[in-house]
């Protein structure tokens, strides 16, 4: 009987996510599978919660990866801090700002949004005087826009919210392990991201960390988590303590993947691996530059491991795409909602933001847009 899993190839994954995995995160991922309640695997997931604490410069002693790929992290801050009637604003310049929207109006909350153009960012005094008219339980941002290419500025709008009771939400699915984040230092008291970006960790786990604020938050709930299996304060009964208390079988050999993945980053040094994505990112807008290729968005304000990079007129995008993989083993990414067919996204994310990676898409590129 033939077996599927013997005709996969490799492919340079250069869109939107996944990324490429380390040899190591495989061999991670291949150890033998202890139960979620040892003793040994127990120090694994300590040792998890102390490296996202170290990634994301927080105290926060409620960070954890929750079992599911990013969009699970998205629900899990929502549904723990939501409660029918809660006012919240979402900014919105993209598809992911669009998608909280969707999942806080589900939960019941009085959802308002500011929304910008899409390949530009939110604009920091369009929200203070959204503040100064209103008060808002909940304001939530995407910091690396995944469909534009946009950094919004995350960092200034948590000034604006300093001292208020207004939680910070903040979605770092595509920056966390590519650029700065940090969580304190910044105000935000919700955040949720996942593995299979900069992570260069298989997709499947979303690491959240709460804030003492968010937390009691959490705890001042007048109804139940409407989600038991999202519900933190069941969960972190698990990830903390003396005793562990059962709440779900973790997925255990992809905590083994994500235990490497964060080890290989705190090994390179942080600093020295936001630079690589950087310096990366600078080397494809400067190649593709020389194939006349323009970027969507503004220098400063694009993000290093996502480049949303113009179709040019007359150029079927789908097509380059579909040569780019079937000639050159290559995967980069469509646009979404209004960019579709406009923009292609290409990812330098995790262990794909190397010289060798830029330089193979490049050479690549050139071949399939003379043809």
């Amino acid at each position: 009987m033939k077996n599927l899993l013997d005709g996969i190839e490799e492919v340079l994954l250069m869109g939107p996510g996944p990324s490429y995995i380390h040899d190591s995160v495989y061999e991670a991922l291949s150890k033998k599978t202890l139960g979620h309640l040892d003793p040994y695997f127990l120090k694994i997931m300590d040792a998890i919660k102390e490296q996202l604490q170290t990634l994301l410069h927080t105290q926060n002693r409620l960070t954890v990866p929750i079992s599911g790929t990013g969009s699970a992290g998205m629900e899990t801050c929502f549904v723990n801090l939501i409660e029918p009637g809660d006012p919240v604003l979402i900014l919105i310049n993209g598809v992911f700002g669009t998608r909280m929207q969707d999942v806080a109006s589900r939960l019941g909350a009085e959802v308002d949004t500011l929304e910008f153009e899409w390949g530009t960012p939110v604009v920091v005094d369009d929200v203070k005087q959204q503040l100064a008219q209103k008060s808002y339980k909940i304001v939530a941002i995407v910091h690396a826009e995944t469909s534009t290419g946009v950094c919004n500025p995350v960092a200034k709008i948590g000034k604006l919210l300093h001292g208020s009771d207004t939680l910070y939400l903040v979605d770092t699915v595509t920056s966390l392990g590519g650029m700065k984040i940090e969580m304190d230092g910044w105000g935000i008291d919700a955040l949720y991201s996942g593995t299979q970006k900069c992570l260069s960790s298989p997709p499947g786990l979303a690491p959240v960390s709460f804030s003492e604020k968010a937390v009691n938050a959490l705890r001042a709930r007048k109804s139940k988590v409407p989600n038991w299996y999202l519900d933190l304060s069941m969960i972190i009964k698990y990830w903390e303590g003396q005793k562990r208390v059962y709440h779900h079988t973790a997925p255990i050999n992809m905590l083994y993947g994500l235990y490497q993945s964060l080890f290989l980053i705190l090994d390179e040094g942080m600093e020295n691996v936001y630079e690589r994505h950087l310096k990366n990112h600078q080397a494809l807008v400067a190649g593709l530059a020389d194939l006349s290729l323009t970027m969507l968005v503004e220098p400063a304000s694009r993000l290093p491991m996502l480049n949303a990079v113009c179709v040019p007129d007359g150029v079927d995008e789908a097509a380059v795409r579909t040569a780019l993989r079937a000639e050159h083993q290559i995967e980069i990414g469509a646009g979404l909602g209004p960019l579709a067919g406009k923009i292609w996204r290409i990812g330098l994310m995790g262990h794909t933001a190397r010289p060798e990676s830029v330089a193979r898409l490049l050479d690549a590129l050139k071949q399939v847009l003379k043809s």
